[in-house]
């Protein structure tokens, strides 16, 4: 079955990606002289606050003409996308100056909204020919004033286009606003406005498939570019040598133990044993709630195999600058498609363990990372309608998602746990486990639980610590992200130091004669999970500019989310690899 289910679930994610490079080749528009290219306006929102966002036309702008509403793909609903057509008309190669777009009177109330957006930095987000274009609203005039009371508002009315063409082909585009050109807002009183655009064409010998290539560069300069990959290296060389270092004495360890233990069998068999092989008859016997376990392991494997194929789907370019909503299109499919995985895993594993009632083990299964999300969302949804931002989702969109859950992912699992159930596999315990389990010995407060998942969890960190400010100046800012080189190669030393330091930790929990390793090892290895969290904290309110209790929900609730499904996916790596190491080494010794 499972066999049959990967080929199955690589060849729809070949479809998806088809699919979006095919969208992406539509936007290949070709144009002749006077030609009506396509202008949308998309959200505008407080520049530090990148979740609140709000449709353009929420503030009172003008129109020449009745608006139409884009259709949207799933997942630019899901990245608040909401495009309407624009009230400036930039034909192909026609130049303009000083073009009215519309007239209008602003009363006292419409005067004091723009006056509030624009004392928030509120930005604006086009799109021409599937080109993004940004700009500010209005600006503040501070100079020479001490008291608030005396700063002037000031909203640009006059936008200029500056675009550049090759050939049949829209390549480049930038909107200026003019300075001088402006309303004086700082008074409540009615105002007339005359929104006015000017356009300027220009040529240029950029070809059309390097377009996006700008936005790339933007993100990352030359020599922003040479100090991030020298970082990352200086990081990665200090956690692998340190790594390295470690596993060399753990290597040195067990090669005395295990000349030791045969050592003892050799010359009296009566010896008394200790250490780890004093536990062999416990060390295999089955964790409490192995129900809880199991799914977790589930859950995880599914995380893991998500995170593989989107970095895959990164790699080959799917990802590209501002391909709109593929990166939420891609999460929603593939974690669907991914359900069978999560079901096989959790039901074999539940099994193995010779658990009996695995259709709760199922459920649990499904609920465990969809049930905290699928109530995060209902909150966070709450506080976007409330402010009736562009975030909050509208009905028909949550009813695809629901579709999604009901006829994929749900058949899916139930049919991977079919197959995990029937797998008939045995858990594989290269020692006899004894009727009564020993009891565990004192130990010293340093190994405990907690502490050992704050050592367990500081090193893997310190391996992606560099990296997680561009990721969260992507994620909660304007910055670009397009080097996913550097972020795999990150995530494959996140996973090879995760599972070295819950193997190390397990092993001195053996030697120690604490035979409960099972959901430390998961615990340890997921606990780099809570210091991303914990990295929250500081990114939030040391190097950003967030503020307002929708931005806080927002940021909080979803990050919540995210290191949750670290945790999993982490945690499945560390008793993974602990389960390997144990069994290794209890399988190289004679235990009676």
């Amino acid at each position: 079955m499972v066999q049959k289910l990967v080929p199955c679930l690589v060849l729809s994610i070949l479809i998806f990606c088809s699919v979006t490079h095919v969208r992406s080749v539509a936007s290949d528009h070709r144009y002749t002289v006077g030609d009506d290219v396509p202008l949308y306006v998309n959200k505008v929102g407080p520049f530090h606050n990148p979740s609140e966002t709000y449709r353009y036309f929420d503030l009172p702008f003008c129109s020449p003409g009745p608006r139409k509403d884009k259709k949207e793909a799933l997942g630019e609903v899901l990245n608040g996308d909401r495009l309407v057509t624009a009230p400036y008309k930039l034909d192909f190669l026609n130049d303009k100056d000083s073009e009215i777009a519309c007239q209008k009177r602003l009363t006292k109330e419409q005067v004091a909204q723009f006056r509030e957006v624009v004392s928030k930095d509120y930005y604006f987000q086009m799109y021409y020919d599937d080109l993004p274009i940004w700009g500010f609203l209005g600006k503040v005039d501070k100079e020479g004033k001490n008291d608030p009371s005396e700063y002037k508002y000031y909203l640009f009315k006059h936008l200029h286009f500056t675009i550049f063409y090759n050939k049949d082909r829209v390549i480049e585009i930038a909107a200026q606003s003019d300075p001088n050109n402006v309303v004086d807002l700082t008074e409540d009183k009615e105002v007339d406005v005359e929104f006015m655009y000017s356009v300027k064409w220009k040529e240029t010998e950029i070809p059309f498939e390097k377009r996006m290539e700008k936005y790339s560069q933007s993100s990352s300069l030359p020599h922003h570019l040479e100090i991030h990959w020298f970082s990352i290296i200086n990081s990665c060389v200090t956690v692998l040598l340190l790594t390295g270092f470690l596993a060399t004495i753990l290597m040195r360890v067990l090669k005395n133990d295990f000349v030791k233990y045969a050592h003892d069998e050799e010359s009296a068999e009566d010896l008394e044993e200790t250490g780890w092989k004093y536990i062999h008859g416990d060390v295999f016997r089955y964790p409490s709630y192995k129900s809880l376990l199991a799914a977790a392991v589930g859950s995880g494997t599914q995380l893991f195999t998500l995170t593989i194929f989107i970095f895959m789907l990164a790699i080959v370019g799917v990802f590209y600058p501002y391909n709109r909503g593929a990166l939420f299109t891609a999460l929603v499919v593939i974690y669907a498609l991914t359900a069978g995985i999560a079901g096989y895993t959790a039901a074999s594993f539940f099994c193995q363990l010779e658990g009996t009632n695995w259709v709760r083990n199922l459920l649990l299964t499904g609920a465990l990372f969809c049930g905290p999300l699928f109530l995060t969302f209902c909150f966070l949804n709450s506080v976007a309608i409330a402010y009736s931002a562009t975030a909050a989702l509208p009905f028909g969109t949550i009813m695809v998602i629901f579709l999604i859950w009901a006829l994929v992912t749900t058949p899916l699992l139930v049919l991977g746990g079919i197959a995990g159930k029937n797998s008939k596999a045995e858990f594989q315990a290269p020692v006899r486990t004894t009727k009564y389990p020993r009891e565990i010995p004192q130990l010293p407060w340093y190994r405990k639980t907690l502490p050992q998942m704050a050592m367990a969890g500081f090193l893997p960190f310190s391996a992606i610590y560099i990296e997680l400010y561009y990721i969260f100046a992507s994620v909660w800012g304007h910055r670009i992200y397009t080097i996913y080189s550097i972020l795999f190669i990150v995530f494959i030393i996140l996973l090879i130091v995760t599972a070295f330091i819950t193997v190390a930790l397990t092993y001195f929990q053996l030697a120690a004669e604490d035979h409960e390793w099972w959901w430390r090892s998961f615990l340890c290895g997921g606990s780099t999970g809570l210091f991303i969290y914990g990295y929250c904290l500081y990114y939030y309110y040391a190097r950003s500019d967030m503020s307002g209790f929708m931005q806080t929900s927002f940021f909080f609730g979803y990050m919540a989310c995210i290191c949750y499904g670290f945790f999993l996916m982490l945690g499945t790596v560390g008793f993974r690899a602990s389960l390997f190491f144990v069994r290794h080494i209890y399988r190289s010794i004679k235990c009676e």
